[in-house]
């Protein structure tokens, strides 16, 4: 199975990028963030005719997150994150053809120390649980999305400036991270590749892309039981170049 993960921002924008997207890369599963879109209007027809199934839990004009499958039913479905109180649109999970995908659009946190920053780590700690549970009960799981945090400092264009004190990559955030690893997860792009200066997000400011100006935020975590069925992994970093792109590439994952 390929399983890929992709923030789209917008999928009322972007929609036509991931009808190309999907039909050239043919992945099983997708999981999609900032959908930025009510259920009402989610494109589920429209998938469907790509042979795509779609669970999905959006919201006006912010967050918003679904899953695709082809070729299989998407079970068992979660939305949001069991026990924890929010109304922002951010999580969902799904079984396909046995495998556990979760779904996460990470909260951005806006600077360090500020109540949304908080608010990240409080939501990466409800995360923590809710992966520890979903494990106990799925051994074949993956834990995709954006993340808004780069791992290290291979995950970032500058670490002068992307330090411990920044946000997407200060010492607390990093550490939510490393805790979700700890429960028996592993990258796995870093299954694959160990260089650095390979990216998911580029700022549309400042010629980000051009100037290969990025972070390694999109990620797929596989579990112990996943590890060694994982064949490949990348970063698809066409979709950054065509017409009106979303700031992110899709990642993705192959598992035998």
């Amino acid at each position: 199975m390929k399983i890929a993960s992709w923030n789209v921002n917008s999928l009322n924008v972007r929609l036509p990028h991931l009808e190309q997207w999907l039909q050239a890369a043919q992945p099983d599963v997708v999981g999609l963030q900032e959908t930025k879109l009510e259920d009402n209007r989610f494109p589920d027809a429209v998938l469907a005719g790509l042979g795509y199934r779609s669970v999905f839990a959006g919201q006006k004009t912010y967050n918003g997150v679904a899953l695709l499958a082809r070729g299989h039913a998407l079970d068992d479905v979660v939305i949001g994150i069991p026990g924890f109180d929010d109304a922002q649109r951010r999580a969902i999970a799904a079984t396909v053809n046995g495998i556990r995908i979760v779904n996460l659009y990470v909260v951005n946190g806006q600077d360090v120390g500020t109540e949304k920053y908080d608010y990240k780590l409080r939501w990466l700690d409800a995360v923590h649980g809710w992966i520890a549970d979903e494990l106990s009960r799925h051994p074949q799981l993956v834990v995709m999305g954006d993340f808004n945090i780069a791992p290290d400092d291979r995950d970032v264009h500058d670490p002068a400036v992307w330090n411990d004190e920044s946000i997407l990559t200060s010492t607390a955030e990093r550490a939510a991270l490393q805790r979700l690893l700890n429960l028996g997860l592993h990258d796995a792009y870093r299954l694959h590749h160990s260089e650095g200066g390979f990216f998911s997000w580029w700022d549309y400011r400042q010629a980000g892309f051009r100037r290969n100006l990025g972070l390694r935020i999109d990620l797929n975590l596989v579990s112990d039981a996943l590890r060694d069925k994982t064949v490949a992994a990348d970063i698809d970093r066409e979709p950054r170049t065509w017409d009106r792109p979303s700031d992110h590439a899709p990642a993705w994952v192959q598992i035998a």
